[in-house]
């Protein structure tokens, strides 16, 4: 895997900081809307674009629209601002804490914590490991990610961490969008804007193939790969704002 041009647009993004104020501004509520979106279009909720904005910035409910729908795009939110304000260790109590954001109001009996019991994903011949030894693979990832972090580049620390966590599956539900909210705060640690997984057909088909490849076959390149093109995306477009 070549990360030059990621890495030469880091530079650059680098180069511009410390960044306009009011660009960051006007960036981080763009994102907020965009990643919110997609993320829970991608896992099936039916909140358009344009609707997903309308809940997080003027409060408003949509007609037609089931009550869980609104409070995905709400609590993912919530949970963005939570990973913004992370300081501390990647840690299970990190990722216990963004699953119960996700699901708040939702499912509050199984919001963060761990599975306890077997499941299968749907369209994916990948079965997740019996839910005994969930916690003990938690364990496992995150003694991985801490030797790991300082010998990989961060882009392929961040993709194989969210690769990890869905392989795993450590909660009944919100497994996909806690894992795309841990590869954005691994991700913005080392300075990166947030990538955005985009619920587009070809490309969220394009994600469960390369998730699915990784999964049955160990090859994790091609998600890599396709990761690092939505870091690209997000470091052009952050360059082309604040220029």
């Amino acid at each position: 895997m070549d990360f030059k041009e990621i890495d030469q647009l880091k530079l650059q993004l680098d180069d511009l900081r410390p960044l306009p104020a009011a660009a960051v501004k006007n960036l981080d509520e763009i994102y907020r809307v965009e990643w919110t979106y997609n993320s829970n279009a991608i896992e099936g909720n039916t909140l358009t674009l344009l609707e997903t904005k309308l809940v997080l910035e003027d409060g408003l409910t949509i007609g037609g629209k089931k009550l869980k729908e609104h409070f995905e795009v709400i609590n993912h939110s919530e949970a963005i601002n939570y990973v913004k304000e992370i300081t501390d260790e990647l840690s299970e109590y990190v990722l216990r804490s963004i699953h119960k954001l996700l699901l708040k109001n939702i499912d509050d009996e199984n919001a963060g914590r761990y599975r306890m019991i077997n499941v299968g994903i749907s369209g994916s011949t990948h079965t997740p490991s019996n839910y005994v030894i969930v916690a003990e693979q938690m364990e496992q990832m995150l003694q991985w990610y801490k030797q790991a972090k300082d010998h990989i580049h961060p882009v392929e620390l961040a993709a194989r961490a969210h690769f990890q966590f869905v392989f795993i599956h450590p909660f009944t539900d919100g497994n996909g969008r806690t894992a795309r909210l841990l590869m954005n705060l691994i991700l913005m640690g080392y300075g990166y804007p947030p990538a955005i997984v985009k619920a587009e057909n070809n490309l969220r088909l394009k994600y469960y193939e390369t998730l699915e490849e990784a999964s049955i076959n160990g090859n994790q390149e091609p998600f890599i790969n396709l990761m690092a093109s939505c870091v690209k995306d997000s470091l052009e477009r952050y360059i082309a704002a604040v220029k």
